[in-house]
């Protein structure tokens, strides 16, 4: 950490491809980049491979971030597919779907993976394709601690493009430490403010599960997780793999 509670970045931090770096600020974007180095820095996020959690206790998803394999389980529907083909398996009561219902169970569970993930990851992500960065100044979270705060807008990508938030970066940790969500970037008011606590240590990088009233279960950092995983509707002790 340098002087005055600024984080260096550990190796860079480049900009996905399509990242509105001519719309960001250079303000914002080191922040960014800040953050990406207090969670572990970017080279620990991209050798990161396998990851699962439980989205507020409600489906859980096991991602493979090199291949874009997902395991996705509610309790009633289990699909296995990949995020990058679009293909996959879906069983709905142990029974496997084909057709129009399995397209559009692929469909909807790519979406849920979408926000769930966003839900767990948002912090690594804040220099992705379409995201346009603005610093919005220094505030308090609903908690009262300082914090500086990113204006996050889409351009072109997503489910819901439309979307704003507001990111509070701690001014010492430079951790993520609430978001506030606008369902339309013009909107004067957020639709909610949502804490991001006690970030823990998993593999090597940091998460976080807590929202506030409430919680993601299960959020791990998986090795060594068996292809059959992403192939086999059996099922399988996920934590037995946590690192």
């Amino acid at each position: 950490m340098l002087a005055g509670g600024v984080f260096a970045t550990q190796g860079g931090n480049p900009a996905m491809a399509g990242f509105d770096a001519d719309g960001s600020d250079a303000r914002a974007i080191a922040i960014a980049d800040e953050v990406m180095a207090a969670l572990g820095g970017r080279a620990a996020w991209d050798d990161t491979r396998f990851l699962t959690w439980s989205f507020f206790g409600r489906r859980t998803h096991v991602w493979d971030k090199q291949s874009g394999d997902l395991r996705y389980d509610d309790g009633d529907r289990l699909v296995l597919m990949n995020l990058n083909t679009k293909e996959g398996k879906v069983f709905e009561n142990g029974q496997e779907l084909e057709g129009a219902a399995k397209d559009e169970a692929l469909h909807d569970t790519e979406s849920a993976w979408i926000n769930d993930s966003y839900w767990v990851f948002m912090p690594y992500k804040l220099k992705d394709t379409g995201v346009t960065l603005k610093y919005a100044g220094t505030g308090s979270t609903a908690a009262g601690e300082s914090a500086d705060i990113l204006e996050l807008t889409f351009k072109g990508v997503g489910r819901t493009p439309d979307n704003k938030y507001h990111v509070y970066v701690e001014e010492s940790s430079r951790l993520v430490t609430q978001w506030d969500y606008y369902q339309v970037a013009t909107d004067a008011e957020p639709r909610f403010q949502i804490p991001w606590k006690d970030w823990q240590r998993k593999g090597s990088i940091l998460l976080s599960a807590n929202r506030g009233e409430r919680q993601h279960e299960n959020v791990a950092v998986l090795e060594d997780v068996p292809e059959t995983v992403f192939r086999s509707p059996e099922p399988v002790d996920l934590l037995d793999y946590a690192k």
